[in-house]
Order: C-alpha cells, then structure tokens, then sequence
C-alpha cells in the first residue's frame, strides 16, 4: 500500500492553471510536500528565519524521497551560508563547456527565503562572474589577484575560511563562499600547472581538479532584491498572515504580481483550495508519555492507512522498531527513496521532519508527534583529514618550532623543491649554525610549536648533534618520576569502592535523543569515556576539557542523567552565582521531559529557601542540586550522593578544596575546565586520572567577538541587544 500522492498531484495541476491562488489547511510538513513537487520555478517567501530553515529541511526529506531536485534555502545577511546560497541561484548548469555559453538566470530555480533574508541587495542577472581557472591555462596571476580582492576576496597568510586568499610564491590559494574545500593554484609565470582541493586544518592537498569556478566573496551594496530579481518566478508567501503582520509594507510592494498563499489556517474564500489534514494524527500529546498507547493504535489501523513513521537517527529507528517487536508487530527500516513505495505498512524510515500529517488513507509521523519532541536539521558534515596532526596555521615565519628528531629551530617557510626525485612542498626549519632541514608536508605530523613565555627565547639545537637526544632523555627521566608518584595516587584510588552505575536503558536513549543538535566527535567520544567511567566499580575522577561553547555542559547532563536513574544525587558546583543561575535554567529546560527535580543552592536564595532546599536535599527529594561553594557548607548534608560536577575547580580556595576532599569520598567526579590542558595539570594534577579533551567546535559556531573600548553604556546595551535578538550569549 504505497504512499497516494493523487491529491497533491491534482492539487499542483489547478495551480499550474492559475485556477486558485491559495492552499488552505496545510497541516504539518504538508505544505513542503506540495512545494517540493511543483515544478515550475518560484520563491517562496517565510515570515522568519526559522520557519525557512524547517521548511526547507522538510522539502529536503521529501524531494530526496522521491527523487526530484532539492530546492535551495537562502540565508540571511552576515550568515556564514549566504553567499554559498546566492552562489547557487546563479551558477551555470553544469553541462555549459564555458561560463558564457549559458546566461545564469535565477528564474529557473525553487527557492525557499525568509523575508529578512529576500530584502538585502543582490547582483543583477548578468552582473553575477564566475571566474573559470582550469588545469595548463594561461592567466596573468597579478591580474587575477587585484580581480579577486576587488571581488570582496580578503589576503591572508593562511586561509581558513571562506572569502580569503593566501599568496605564497607560486602558490595562490582561495575559498570561495559555494564550495566545501578551497582550492590551491600552482603557478609556473602565468600558466597554470596544477589545481587542487585540500583541506584548511591540514592544509594538505586532498586531491586534483581540471577546473575551479570563482564566485565574489562579498553582496552588492545596492541593487535589486531577490523579489525583484527573481520577477519571472512563481511568487509565494508561507503563512501569509504572519508575514503580512510582521512586514506590513511588502504586501503593497508586490501587489502587481500574482502571488500565491500556502497556509495551515482553515480559511474559506475565493480562489482557495482546501488540503484537510491532522497534524500529527494525535496519536501522542507534545508531552513524553508512555508509548504504549501509540503502539497499540498504530496496531488498530494497519491495514487500513498507509502509515510512514520517521525517525531523526538510525538509532531511534531500531529502538522504534525494537519496541514495535516487543508487541510482536514487525515493522520494516527502509530508504526513504524507497519508503514512500513500499509495500509493507507500518514502515519506518530516517530523516528530518517536523512535524506529519494525515490524509485519505495516509499517515505520515514525524518524530516529534512520537515522542512529543522537536528534531532540529543537521547539516551535513564534511569529513576531515585529521584532527590531531598540526596545522600549518599555526607556523608563522620566524617561530620556534620542535621536531620529534631534531630539536628546535626556527620556522623559514614554506617552498617547492625537487629533492631526491621527489617533487613537492616542504617546511624549511633552520638549525643552529644556519644548517636546513627540509619537512615534506606529509611528514607535519612531526612538527609543533615551541611553547614558552614570551621573554624566553630557547636554544636552537644543532642539527646531527646530541644535545637534542640528551633534553629527551632528561624529559623521559621526569615524566618516568611523574609517572610513578600518579601510579601511587592511581593505586590509592583503586582500592576504594564506588557505585558501578547501571548500562543505559530506553529511558537513557531518549534523554540522549532529547538533544536537539548533532553531538561532535569529540562530544560524543567524551560522553562515551564518561559513562564507561562511572559504570565501572572503581570511582570516576574525569577531567573534561573544552573550549566555551563546545559543549562541556550537555556531557555533564548525561552523566547526570545517569546519576538519577540509578536513584543517585548529583551535585554541580560552580565558582560564581551567575554561572549557578544558568546551569540550573538550562538543566531544568533540557530535563523538563523527565521525572527528575532539580533545585540550586546561591545567594540568590533567601534564608528559608535555603533552609526548605536543604531539607529537600538531605531527605532525597532533591535529584540534582546546582550551586556556588554554599554547597560546601557544614549545613549541607546529601541523602545519597553519586556524582560530583565541579566547573572550573582550580577557581575555588585552599579551604574549599579542603571540604571538596572529603566529598570525593567513593563519588564518581567529573571536572570541566575551559582552561588549556598544561595549565590545568600544573593547577589540579592530585586526583586527576583521565582527561577528556573537546576541540572540535559545533557546526557554524561563531567565534566569540572581543572588543577593547572606552567605557560607554550606550555599546554595552547595543552589544547585549543584538546578541539577545540573535538568540545567542553574552
């Protein structure tokens, strides 16, 4: 029984005749499945940033599941994707030999935007260049830089993201805005030898190309919008009622085109196609219930409905159907390219979907009408080389550097040698006496940076001679010292007896479901270390290092987690009331779906709060406790304490240590610093036994903006207000 379409294909026919001029009652992700089947070009237009983006996910799960071309989201100004996508609106197909034998025009592309997002200047048709730079052409390399920088292109020594250029000899490299890699051109005068992708971590080549496309960096400060560029397109507005209530001067704006409404609002009128649908079918209300009751009416209408069931992880979809099996209904993971046709009902199949619907005999469920959550669209990732070989980022001329067998010398730069018959780019380190050691690019993962204080020049070695050899050995005799006063501490430690935390159950994987983002690799190896730690007998005494931002506190959340459901307390201690007051916001958001309480204990509290909140925590009710070192007070007594979170422990004084001492007492301990790992072993090394380390950012992290000013209250409100309009921290 597979999935009838013939209501939206009859639905998509009356449009492409100009017989209505709105859909009315658009339930769920309906309306994406009628835009993704449209085939005509148009723009459609969504009142706000975010109502696009989950537009556009559910257009991608329906135009990959059947097969047709995925419409492109435009991005809204400053945001790291909008050039990529603008790029995208121009580009030449790519069957053209050349640029000039195909005008870019825009007007034959589907196009999903937020208002904000469509208002901003763009290049005309015909204004739009892309510079085409092939493998054995010829091209005047200073010409082609002064063309780049005039296209918005900023000169950098090293590039690392897009809209930047890197200049070195014969080498010139570039990221443009539309594409995942940047590329690097190699010169021999003006012919081009080479063209090659690689990577900006590394910056090894990943591999060669015969031909790079160039887009400009920057937007035109003037010029038409994208409304007015794309005037030959199909103009729609997604729930027009909100845009009309938040932009109240585009509708008059646009009133000499023929523009088309997409709606959920059951509204009758002229020229209005009514599509019946129910949300999410109510088969579960927005809160976490027992699932039981939505498996037994799936079970009620099979056979008669085809039912799709969508899940956001290959995970969740065994554990769904793990759970069908377990009231023996079974219940097939498919494709989604081959879910919409297949035969067997109920199926189950992964992508990102917010929200289902029903019509005629189908029902479509998204995750969120499951499991009464919302999934958030993960961007796909591109693969990386390495994460833990050094980066040519971080070797400027005239640096200290130290190789594994050589020693200390002086960085010289990077150059193209034929050496021993082997041609290709080496690091030029300099030893003692002016003798040069020759790296090749592939060898990198033997370098790193010489780190000392800056007033402390080091001594280069000599290259061939033995003082390099004697500093290892003499580092090797200290690390072995080290080693074996750890080993005491270790042995110590081992003898004490902890509480072995129980495996994950379902209830764990919901929680860990609950997240609304893609954890990183270092993120999710982290969280892995750490339960593996408190699931073992032996006391967990973790280090957790990361940057602001990469997610310390959603790891200590799951072991949290953990902790509670073994009817175990958890305790959070934080060195400052501020910092009290958001864990305890954001851990009573993230665990609002489940059955824990959570309470915090600061300043902010008068006297008889504090008191109730005591009490609460020494009787148990209390699961887990968030506070500054009031928690460290001798009024504080735990009912059952498991697991101890400490932020930033080398923030806290002599005394408190102190009392921290006697609570690490058998309880699992988990430390999160943002602090660099030397420093933070040279402030905490008693206790430490393992360390986790987070250094892969979130995807599209911004990094943090620093300005130095004279006091002025008028930029501190400016700055706090558009970091709060953006959603973001400050």
């Amino acid at each position: 029984m597979p999935l009838d379409l013939s209501l939206f294909e009859n639905a998509i026919k009356i449009l492409e005749e100009d017989r209505v001029t709105s859909f009315n009652a658009l339930a769920g992700s309906s309306g994406a499945l009628l835009f993704s089947m449209i085939s005509s070009p148009c723009l459609l237009l969504c009142p706000a940033e975010e109502t696009a983006s989950e537009f556009y996910a559910d257009c991608l799960f329906w135009s990959q599941s059947l097969g047709i071309s995925v419409p492109i989201l435009i991005r809204p100004k400053d945001h790291p994707e909008r050039l990529k996508s603008l790029a995208d609106i121009y580009n030449a197909e790519e069957t053209s030999s050349t640029i000039s034998d195909k005008e870019h025009n825009p007007n034959n592309k589907k196009i999903i935007s937020s208002v904000e997002a469509a208002m901003f200047p763009v290049w005309k048709t015909g204004e739009f260049t892309l510079l085409r730079i092939s493998r054995g052409g010829q091209i005047e390399r200073d010409s082609l830089i002064a063309d780049l920088q005039k296209k918005g292109y900023y000169t950098v020594p090293v590039v690392s993201g897009r809209g930047e250029i890197s200049i070195r000899g014969g080498l010139l490299d570039i990221f443009t805005p539309d594409s995942a890699f940047p590329v690097r051109i190699e010169f021999f005068g003006d012919r081009i030898e080479s063209v090659r992708l690689f990577d900006t971590d590394s910056q090894l080549s990943l591999k060669e190309i015969e031909t790079a496309l160039i887009c400009p960096a920057v937007e035109p400060d003037e010029g038409l919008n994208l409304i007015e560029l794309l005037n030959k397109s199909r103009l729609m507005l997604n729930e027009p009622n909100d845009i009309r209530r938040r932009y109240p001067d585009l509708i008059p704006s646009i009133q000499h085109r023929k523009v088309f409404n997409l709606t959920s609002l059951p509204i009758k009128e002229e020229g209005s196609l009514d599509i019946s649908g129910i949300c999410g079918f109510g088969l579960l209300p927005e809160e976490r219930k027992d699932i039981g009751d939505f498996i037994k009416r799936v079970s009620l209408l099979r056979g008669h409905y085809f039912i799709l069931m969508v899940c956001s992880s290959e995970g969740q979809a065994k554990r769904l159907r793990e759970l069908f099996s377990e009231e023996s209904m079974d219940v097939p993971i498919v494709k989604n390219t081959d879910a919409i046709n297949h035969a067997a009902s109920p199926v189950i199949t992964t992508g990102e979907l917010s929200r289902g619907f029903a019509f005629h005999k189908s029902i479509i469920l998204a995750e969120r009408d499951i499991f009464g959550r919302r999934p958030v669209f993960r961007p796909i990732k591109r693969s990386r080389v390495s994460h833990l070989i050094s980066s040519i980022e971080d070797f400027k001329e005239g640096d200290y550097l130290v190789h594994l067998e050589h020693g200390i010398g002086r960085f010289m730069g990077i150059k193209k040698e034929t050496i021993e018959g082997h041609e290709g780019e080496f690091l030029i380190i300099e030893y003692f006496g002016g003798d040069r050691l020759y790296v090749p690019l592939e060898r990198i993962d033997r370098i790193q940076n010489y780190h000392a204080p800056d007033h402390i020049k080091p001594v280069m070695d000599r290259l061939g001679g033995r003082t390099w050899q004697k500093t290892k050995k003499r580092a090797k005799e200290k690390i072995k010292d080290m080693a074996q006063k750890l080993l005491k501490i270790y042995a110590r430690r081992s003898e004490a007896e902890g509480h072995a935390f129980s495996e994950d159950k379902e209830m764990h994987y919901e929680f860990d479901d609950f997240f609304p983002y893609e954890e990183t690799a270092d993120q999710q190896s982290s969280i892995e270390e750490v339960k593996r730690d408190m699931e073992s007998s032996t006391p967990m005494d973790r280090i957790l290092c990361g940057d602001v931002g990469y997610g310390k506190t959603e790891v200590a959340m799951r072991a949290c987690f953990k902790a509670a459901y073994d009817s175990k307390q958890a305790a959070v201690l934080v060195p400052t009331t501020i910092l009290a007051e958001q864990h305890y916001e954001t851990f009573t958001s993230r665990f609002s779906a489940f059955p824990v309480k959570i309470d915090f204990l600061s300043r902010f509290k008068n006297r008889a709060e504090q008191k109730q909140t005591l009490k609460a925590l020494s009787e148990g009710e209390t699961d887990i406790i968030i506070g500054t070192q009031r928690l460290l007070g001798k009024d504080v007594s735990f009912h059952d304490l498991g697991l101890l979170i400490i932020d930033e422990e080398h923030k806290f004084g002599v005394a408190h240590k102190e009392k921290l001492k006697a609570l690490k007492a058998g309880v699992d301990i988990l430390t999160l610093t943002a602090t660099p790992i030397p420093r933070t072993l040279h402030m905490a090394l008693s206790g430490i036994r393992n360390i986790s380390v987070i250094e892969t950012p979130p995807e599209e992290r911004l990094s943090v903006k620093s300005l130095i000013a004279k006091f002025d209250p008028t930029i501190i409100k400016d700055a706090l207000q558009k970091e709060l309009e953006r959603g973001g921290q400050s």
